[in-house]
C-alpha cells in the first residue's frame, strides 16, 4: 500500500549560492582576470561613464537641434520623449543578447560611440547643405533628429540588462540589490554628463567637438570594460574583432574632430553666405557677422537667427526708438541691444542725460566696442559718457531697480517666439518696466512681425495691456 506524498516547503536565501551541479547561462564560473570586488567596482565605474555620455548626447542634439531650428521646448520634447521610449525598446531586444552579454556590450558601445559622436556633425550638414531642398526634405533636418534621438535611445537602453547580467557573472546578488547598484551609478553618471555639458564640454569644445570627444570616450570605456575584465568570456576572434571595430570608430572620430574647424566654416558659409566675417562663441550664444565692408551691408545673427539686417536696420531702429521719446527723455533704459544701434538712435535726441544698456551678453557689447565695421554702424556709442552698460539679464536687473528711474524704456530683444525669451514678454515682466517707469514714462517693445505671426504680435499687445499699460500697435513695413 503506497504512502501518500508530503509537499516539502523550503524558503530560498536569495544571495546562497547555485546549487552544486547547476550551470548558469552564460557557462559557469566567473573566470575573472581581477578580484570579483575590483569587477564590480570596474562594471559600476562603465555604467558611470556610460550614462554621461548617453546624457551629453541627449543635450547635444537638443542644443544643436534648438540652435539650428528653433523652438527649444518642442526640439527638447521631441528628443526625450522619443529617447525614452527608444529606450524602453532597447532594453527589451538587449533580452535575446544576454547569453552573450560581454560581446554584445561591446558591440553596442561601439556602435553608440560612432551614432552618437557624429550625431552633431551629420545633424549641421544636413541643415547647411540641404535645408534649403524644399519639397519632400523640407524637414530632412528634423527627420534626421528623430532618426537619431530613436537610434541613440535604442542603444542606451539595451545598456542595463547587458550590465546587469555583466554584473551578476561577478558575484550572484539578489536582483533588487544589483539593480539599485546600476541605477544609483547610471543617474550619478547623468547628473555629471548633464553638469558637465553646458559649463564644461560647451564653453570648450563647441557642439560638434563635445560630441566628438564623448564619443571617443564612450568608446575607449566600453572596450577596456570588456576586453579588460571580460575577455575571458570571448574567444580570441571576437576579442580582436572587438579591438578592430573600437580602433576604426576612434579613427573615425579623431578625424572628424581633425575636420571640425573646416567642416565648421564650410558649413557657415554655405548658411550664412560666402561673406562670414565673425565667428565667435561666447558664453551665452553664437555670434556671426557677415559684410561690414567693401560697400556690403553688414547683418549679425545670435544663435542662427538674423539680429541685425543691414538693409533695414537703420528703419528698423528709428521705427523702435524715436516714436518713445516724444516727451520726457533724460533717463532711458534699453533691454538688449548689445549692438549698440538702438542707443545710437537715442543719443541722436537732445536732453538725454544718461542710457543704461542691459545686455545678458558681454560678449556681444565687447564686439559692438571692438568690431571696426560695427562700432562704424551704432556711431561709436560706447564712447559716449552718457552711456552705461550693464551685462546681467532684463528681468533681474528690473527687480533691483527702484520705481519711477527711467522716462524712456526700449525693449530691444530678440523675438517673442524664441522660447529662451519668454519670460522677457510676460505679465511680470511688463509689470517690472511698468513699476520702473517714472510718471507719464513710455515703453517700447519689438513684438515680432504681424504680417507673418499675427498672433504673437496681438497676444504681445494683450500682456502690455493686462500689465495695466495703454497700448499703440504699429508696425513698419519690412521687417515687421
Amino acid at each position: 500500500m503506497r504512502r501518500p506524498s508530503r509537499t516539502v516547503g523550503s524558503v530560498i536565501d536569495p544571495h546562497a549560492p547555485a546549487p552544486p551541479g547547476t550551470t548558469p547561462a552564460w557557462g559557469g564560473r566567473p573566470r575573472l582576470p581581477v578580484r570579483p570586488g575590483t569587477g564590480r567596482f570596474l562594471v559600476l565605474a562603465g555604467v558611470f561613464v556610460c550614462a554621461a555620455c548617453g546624457l551629453v548626447y541627449e543635450l547635444e542634439l537638443v542644443a544643436l537641434a534648438s540652435y539650428l531650428i528653433g523652438d527649444s521646448v518642442t526640439q527638447a520634447s521631441v528628443v526625450l520623449s522619443v529617447m525614452v521610449f527608444a529606450m524602453g525598446l532597447g532594453s527589451l531586444a538587449a533580452k535575446r543578447l544576454r547569453p552573450y552579454a560581454a560581446a554584445a556590450f561591446g558591440a553596442l558601445e561601439a556602435l553608440l560611440a560612432l551614432v552618437g559622436g557624429s550625431s552633431a556633425l551629420a545633424l549641421y550638414a544636413v541643415f547647411a547643405w540641404t535645408g534649403d531642398w524644399g519639397g519632400l526634405w523640407a524637414d530632412g533636418p528634423r527627420w534626421l533628429l528623430v532618426a537619431f534621438s530613436l537610434t541613440i535611445g535604442l542603444l542606451i537602453g539595451a545598456e542595463i540588462p547587458l550590465l546587469m547580467e555583466l554584473i551578476q557573472r561577478i558575484r550572484r546578488q539578489e536582483a533588487g540589490g544589483a539593480v539599485a547598484d546600476l541605477f544609483a551609478a547610471d543617474y550619478v553618471g547623468g547628473l555629471v554628463g548633464g553638469l558637465a555639458f553646458p559649463f564644461l564640454l560647451l564653453p570648450l569644445l563647441g557642439q560638434l567637438n563635445s560630441a566628438l570627444i564623448t564619443g571617443a570616450v564612450n568608446a575607449v570605456v566600453g572596450a577596456a570594460l570588456v576586453l579588460g575584465v571580460f575577455r575571458r568570456d570571448l574567444t580570441r576572434r571576437a576579442r580582436l574583432l572587438l579591438l578592430a571595430a573600437n580602433l576604426a570608430v576612434l579613427a573615425v572620430l579623431a578625424s572628424a574632430a581633425v575636420l571640425a574647424d573646416d567642416f565648421e566654416r564650410a558649413a557657415r558659409r554655405e548658411v550664412y553666405g560666402q561673406d562670414v566675417r565673425v565667428a565667435v562663441r561666447t558664453n551665452r550664444q553664437e555670434v556671426v557677422i557677415t559684410g561690414g565692408t567693401r560697400g556690403r551691408p553688414l547683418d549679425l545673427f545670435l544663435d542662427g537667427r538674423l539680429r541685425v539686417g543691414g538693409r533695414d536696420e537703420r528703419r528698423y531702429h528709428e521705427a523702435l526708438v524715436h516714436p518713445a521719446m516724444s516727451g520726457p527723455h533724460g533717463r532711458v533704459l534699453i533691454l538688449g541691444g548689445g549692438d549698440g544701434l538702438a542707443a545710437r538712435e537715442v543719443l541722436r535726441h537732445p536732453g538725454v542725460n544718461r542710457v543704461d544698456v542691459v545686455d545678458a551678453d558681454p560678449g556681444v557689447v565687447r564686439l559692438a566696442r571692438r568690431d571696426p565695421p560695427l562700432a562704424r554702424l551704432n556711431g561709436r556709442v560706447y564712447d559716449d559718457g552718457r552711456v552705461r552698460v550693464m551685462a546681467d539679464d532684463a528681468f533681474r536687473r528690473l527687480r533691483a531697480t527702484p520705481p519711477g528711474t527711467y522716462d524712456v524704456v526700449v525693449s530691444d530683444l530678440p523675438d517673442p517666439g524664441v522660447t529662451a525669451g519668454t519670460k522677457l514678454y510676460s505679465q511680470e515682466f511688463y509689470g517690472l518696466v511698468r513699476r520702473a517707469l517714472a510718471p507719464g514714462g513710455r515703453l517700447v517693445v519689438h513684438a515680432g512681425p504681424v504680417a507673418s505671426r499675427p498672433r504673437v504680435f496681438w497676444t504681445v499687445e494683450a500682456t502690455l495691456r493686462a500689465a495695466g499699460l495703454r497700448t499703440t500697435a504699429y508696425r513698419l513695413g519690412g521687417r515687421g
